[in-house]
């Protein structure tokens, strides 16, 4: 077989292309080729060898409507009732709500939400922006929405930016900001946090004598959830600059 000549930078194969988005084996992306299945910026391209530039290429694939993202990042508006592991258990997997090209690229949550946790929720395959963006010592800010049983006292939210101890860390842990949202009496309490830990808000709100009831992920770094993004719908992310402090 002969080797495919050399291609410029950026560029590939469009049966590579398909392969690396997610629409399915080598062979199987081929055939939508061959067969007249992909149109590219429009026009049907049945060569499985013609190259493009493999990036924000946009794509008819078997009448669905894609524009490639070498690396990709979206935003998930998580709702209730969904696992954030690859494996999930006793709940469905937030993949479950991604289309089938992005399930196959097998994209990494960047942080979990409980079952039970709404809000914000990241999703991508680059490895290096995952690590970015979950290591403490990068400091991306996340911000919770969390209903207590209680009303939200000043003194709860200065124990809190001061550090509570968890059961199993001596070294205390503390809020990067905390304070009441309402006016009088509330029991909305909006925590800001620069590390991640298991069932962490849930913990530090037990550890000042008060309870989580609900909790909405609302923010991450400079990127909020936007309003017209309805539970269990999911946006590509343009620019991962538009996430980080």
């Amino acid at each position: 077989m002969a080797k495919r000549p050399r291609l410029p930078a950026g560029h590939n194969t469009l049966d590579q292309i398909l392969f690396g988005q997610g629409f399915g084996e080598r062979r199987v992306c081929e055939g939508l080729i061959l067969n007249g299945l992909v149109q590219v910026n429009g026009e049907v391209v049945d060569d499985p060898d013609a190259a493009f530039l493999e990036d924000r290429l946009s794509l008819m694939v078997d009448g669905q409507p894609w524009v490639t993202h070498v690396k990709a990042l979206i935003m998930l508006h998580k709702p209730p009732g969904y696992e954030c592991s690859l494996k999930p258990g006793a709940w469905p997997g937030v993949h479950n709500l991604l289309p089938v090209p992005l399930r196959r690229r097998g994209l990494q949550p960047v942080g979990r939400l409980d079952q039970d946790t709404t809000g914000l929720l990241l999703l991508t395959d680059d490895g290096p922006l995952l690590h970015k963006l979950t290591s403490p010592k990068h400091h991306v800010p996340k911000v919770y929405e969390v209903t207590c049983k209680h009303p939200v006292t000043p003194a709860m939210c200065e124990k809190l930016r001061k550090g509570v101890v968890l059961d199993d860390d001596p070294t205390p842990v503390l809020a990067d900001a905390a304070e009441p949202v309402g006016e009088g009496e509330t029991c909305h309490l909006r925590l800001t946090l620069l590390q991640g830990k298991y069932h962490q808000v849930k913990r530090m709100v037990a550890a000042v004598s008060n309870r989580v009831e609900g909790l909405h992920r609302s923010q991450i770094g400079r990127l909020t959830l936007p309003e017209d993004l309805a539970p269990g719908q999911w946006r590509w992310i343009e620019d991962p600059a538009i996430v980080l402090p």
